[in-house]
């Protein structure tokens, strides 16, 4: 386990050593990317610019919480991209694909910001997870294996490189984040668009987004590791009178401790119903919910 009293300094020293001038740095709102960026901002002050960009792929309500949660941090850059990812994502199908696609139009948009902020550096909240399964063959992570051959970064410093998401909750408790922050259930870099089986579509989004709302809601009491839902594709149902042929929404709750592998969590039927009533009750073209009681291994937490 990760001792923050060292970690800290060092990270920071890392940091100062990496970046000759200015760097921007990749800001989810999650406890990755917040604890990277308090790091970062210790280390570089005002030659840090804090970039926050809005695929449409997000949680909902997740581009207001980050803009109220950073919001006095000074510089920050919040893009709007959601027209340019669910373009690039028009199409495609394939789970890796999907992840590569993600990865370069987060590069791109790093870039554009970089150059207007003259940063020739680019910071990440890279954890180990990230890089074990990118670098072996389980699935490319956005910002590892899924970045483009060709960045226009002259460094990309990752301090986190080396712990685990336990380990990173630690520092930043050390750090002083709000629990808000440091206790946050883990999210995808590449979004909903992982949690969509196929091609990713503005429908699709709406359905993926409440859903996940709902799951994330309704499990809260239960202290899931991650808990989520995702649309996997049609079926046949019935609405009212009407057979209607919806969306089949698979949910997921996991216990892990650091996503390497994990377990199904046991939710009773009780709650379970409630989730699924909500789901098919507020969105008129969900037809079945699900529940996902496989581990990992053999599967993965995410779907794509």
């Amino acid at each position: 386990m990760v001792d923050p009293e060292t970690f800290v300094p060092e990270a920071i020293e890392e940091i100062e050593e990496a970046v000759d001038g200015h760097a921007v740095i990749a800001l989810s709102g999650g406890v990755d990317s917040s604890t990277a960026a308090t790091l970062a901002y210790e280390a570089l002050g005002d030659r840090l610019t804090p970039v926050y960009v809005d695929t449409g792929l997000m949680r909902k309500g997740e581009t207001e919480e980050v803009r109220e949660t950073f919001g006095y941090v000074e510089g920050l850059r919040i893009v709007d991209a959601r027209d340019r990812f669910l373009d690039a994502l028009a199409g495609v199908t394939d789970p890796e694909e999907k992840r590569h696609v993600v990865g370069e139009r987060f590069i791109r948009e790093f870039e554009t910001v970089a150059n207007e902020v003259d940063a020739d550096y680019l910071v990440q909240g890279t954890i180990y997870p990230d890089r074990i399964e990118s670098e072996g063959t389980i699935k490319s992570h956005h910002n590892v294996g899924g970045l483009p051959d060709v960045v226009d970064f002259e460094g990309i410093v990752e301090p986190m490189r080396d712990l685990y998401k336990d380990e990173v909750r630690e520092v930043a408790r050390h750090l002083g984040l709000d629990e808000v922050v440091s206790e946050r259930m883990p999210f995808p870099g590449p979004g909903l668009a992982v949690r969509i089986v196929g091609e990713v579509t503005d429908g699709k989004l709406r359905v993926a987004r409440e859903a996940n709302h709902v799951v994330e809601e309704e499990l809260a009491d239960h202290d899931p590791w991650q808990a989520l839902a995702a649309v996997l594709g049609k079926a046949t149902g019935v609405k009212g009178d009407n057979r209607v042929h919806g969306w089949v929404v698979a949910v997921r709750s996991v216990e892990s401790r650091d996503g390497m592998t994990a377990r199904a969590q046991d939710v009773d039927w009780e709650t379970l119903q409630r989730i699924q009533s909500r789901i098919t009750g507020e969105n008129p073209n969900v037809a079945r919910v699900l529940y996902d009681v496989t581990h990992k291994p053999p599967a993965t937490i995410e779907y794509e």
